[in-house]
């Protein structure tokens, strides 16, 4: 877990930098926080055209440029704009080790508050989070404030995602009611959760607060502010997990599949 933002006149040669600290540290997989190469443009309503990049822009190309030559994979991120409807979207990158995209996703719930213009900038994404099996263990991604909807992670959960990543930007003096969340998320996912914020104050926000793992039985494994902290996932934690309480509970899909369906047709 890597709290360290990359917008400074050099930022490959700091990416990399630390992308080497935590291979050579045993690492197999970094996760950066929210949009980690952009300051933090929520901060206001204004919005920029080089805040966003089309698909494959120079920020995804900075991302699978230093996975590729330190040799580990990375979550990352970047505003993506869509080619067809010019629409920006908060999202996710997901590369292996040799720089490949492997997975891609965007932020589902925006908030738009005092240092939180999110809506001003993007737009929500329109795809579930779904299982990505590029690694060692199956993995899921969510950020920020898709964590405190825990139906994302419910649905990786179910779907198999052993861990789950959460990118993100929020502020010190909320932290203690992030780490409920991620508890809860952990224990009713039966998956370990995992979350890396930006690491200090930008544009007036109070971002910052610690790195935190949690594992699939609640327990925190690691709590951190320093700029990186590393922990090992073991699946045995995951299956002891889905067969104690309360993982063996049924997921009971269909019924809260129609449950949801008719909500939906309600809002329609």
């Amino acid at each position: 877990l890597i709290s360290d933002v990359f917008f400074d006149a050099e930022p490959g040669v700091r990416l990399r930098a630390r992308l080497a600290e935590a291979r050579a540290a045993g690492a197999e997989l970094a996760v950066l926080p929210e949009i980690p190469l952009n300051p933090w443009s929520p901060a206001t309503t204004d919005t920029r055209d080089d805040d966003a990049e089309e698909p494959g822009g120079h920020r995804h190309q900075l991302l699978a440029a230093a996975s590729r030559e330190v040799g580990i994979g990375v979550i990352g991120g970047a505003i993506v704009r869509d080619p067809g409807d010019g629409h920006r979207r908060n999202t996710a990158l997901v590369f292996d080790a040799r720089g490949k995209l492997r997975a891609t996703y965007a932020k589902l719930h925006l908030p738009e508050e005092p240092g939180f213009w999110e809506t001003s900038h993007y737009v929500p994404g329109t795809r579930p989070p779904e299982r990505i099996d590029a690694f060692g263990m199956p993995l899921g991604v969510q950020i920020c404030s898709d964590v405190n909807r825990p139906e994302g992670c419910h649905l990786l959960g179910a779907l198999g995602a052993e861990a789950i990543l959460a990118p993100r930007a929020t502020e010190q003096g909320m932290y203690e009611r992030w780490r409920v969340v991620f508890r809860a998320n952990a224990m009713t996912s039966s998956a370990y959760v995992l979350s890396v914020n930006r690491p200090r104050p930008e544009a007036g926000v109070p971002l910052g607060g610690p790195s935190i793992a949690v594992a699939p039985d609640g327990t925190v494994l690691l709590e951190t502010s320093d700029p990186m902290g590393i922990v090992r996932l073991e699946r045995a934690a995951i299956a002891k997990a889905r067969t104690d309480y309360p993982g063996y509970l049924p997921i009971r899909a269909d019924l809260y599949a129609d449950a949801w369906g008719a909500i939906a047709r309600q809002e329609d």
